[in-house]
């Protein structure tokens, strides 16, 4: 599908215009410091510098070792020309892979995180925080990616984890990614790959900013395009509400079956983002706030947002199954959850009263039903029997006459 932020097609432009989408996006956002007191310049290449500071001790780019979980595991196995070139170091193709790192380690903004593998230069994995004001917002949402052996020719091969969820017109359950940048979609020439300048660094940013984005409803084709404006905000916070869901759903995977080599991260994230995710959710369940524009104060971060908003039964019936769910996992992740552990056990026997008394309401329903049925039965068996008996009477007396 489309990429597209509002209605407007995504340009995927060149690596010295990154600065504006991340600062668009907001993915320059550190925790505790102000926008303006952070140090982002850029070099004589036009390439965004900023320091590869460490997120709960986790280094945002790295190169480990095992790769045995990674989806491209078995390309490029093939003992043939092709391969050789992962492996040469006087290839064109493994120059540039370094290149790629180099660019990675130095450019990386907070809220991205790419591991490559010493044994594997064909392979990275990255993982992407959900940005402030989207539906995705503190989600973890992971991507295996794969160089060709004609890279920069063609771009990477790029597979989203998406444990069989499709919560982005644009990301496929099955793991498919739809973007222009990547030549899987269609798309104007300068939004496509251009081998002399494209990187991976613009694909993950671009992933980030331009799909993971505020209203992804309008990622689809044709979403926006006719009259009828109020109709498409409708659908596309009925699509927020149903993304937030599933985002919550990819956490409680993600903490499950975390991918190899970010278990450190996955799981420090949700220990110090869990309490605000949930009052997120009671927030959004509530229609206190618009799904995706929770700021922590119970407030909007969004300048449209109303008093009140209607939230969906689908929703609200989505979160009640999936917020204990959060709560257990979270709680077993060693976060502080404060009262919400106390208010899902409330909830819990609530819901249990409420099903017991639907139960005897039921149950009374059928005595009821069944007393009825007995006595019409009854009554027409009575019937019947005073009607063979009246039937026998007349006989005798014709008889005795």
């Amino acid at each position: 599908m489309k990429e597209k932020i509002n209605g407007g097609s995504a340009s995927t432009s060149p690596l010295h215009s990154l600065h504006n989408i991340l600062s668009s996006t907001g993915l320059f956002r550190r925790r505790g410091i102000p926008e303006a007191e952070r140090s982002v310049a850029m070099d004589p290449n036009g390439e965004i510098v900023e320091e590869a500071e460490e997120d709960n001790g986790f280094r945002r780019f790295d190169v480990v070792s095992d790769d045995s979980d990674h989806h491209y595991v078995k390309l490029n196995r093939t003992a043939n020309s092709d391969a050789d070139c992962f492996s040469n170091a006087a290839s064109g193709v493994y120059s540039k892979i370094m290149q790629e790192w180099k660019i990675l380690e130095k450019n990386l903004p907070d809220s991205i995180f790419v591991r490559a593998y010493e044994r594997r230069i064909d392979l990275l994995r990255a993982v992407i925080v959900g940005a402030v004001g989207t539906p995705y917002h503190d989600g973890l949402f992971a991507f295996d990616l794969a160089f060709p052996p004609d890279y920069p020719a063609h771009p990477p091969q790029v597979h989203y984890r998406s444990f069989g969820l499709r919560l982005n017109p644009n990301l496929y359950a099955n793991g498919r990614v739809c973007l222009s940048l990547l030549n899987t979609w269609v798309g104007r020439k300068k939004e496509k790959w251009d081998p002399s300048q494209s990187t991976v660094l613009q694909v993950l940013v671009s992933l980030q900013g331009l799909v993971l984005n505020e209203k992804p409803y309008f990622n689809e084709p044709g979403h926006g395009v006719l009259p009828g404006r109020s109709l498409w905000e409708k659908n596309s916070m009925a699509y927020s509400e149903t993304v937030f869901a599933l985002s919550c759903k990819t956490m409680l995977f993600m903490l499950r079956k975390p991918p190899k080599n970010f278990e450190a991260l996955i799981a420090a994230h949700f220990r110090d983002r869990a309490l605000f995710i949930l009052e997120a959710c009671n927030a959004y369940t509530d229609g206190r706030v618009k799904v995706g524009y929770y700021r922590g104060d119970g407030s909007s971060s969004s300048s449209s947002s109303s008093s009140t908003v209607h939230v969906s039964h689908t929703f609200k019936t989505s979160m009640q199954k999936v917020f204990p769910d959060l709560v257990h996992t979270f709680t077993r992740n060693g976060a502080s959850l404060g009262n919400f552990v106390e208010q899902v056990k409330q909830d819990r026997k609530k819901a249990s009263s409420q099903t017991q008394a639907a139960v005897h309401k039921k149950q009374g329903i059928a005595i009821k039903f069944i007393s009825k049925l007995k006595m019409i039965l009854g009554l027409k068996k009575s019937r019947k029997s005073n009607g063979v008996v009246g039937s026998t009477a007349n006989n005798r007396t014709e008889i005795e006459g």
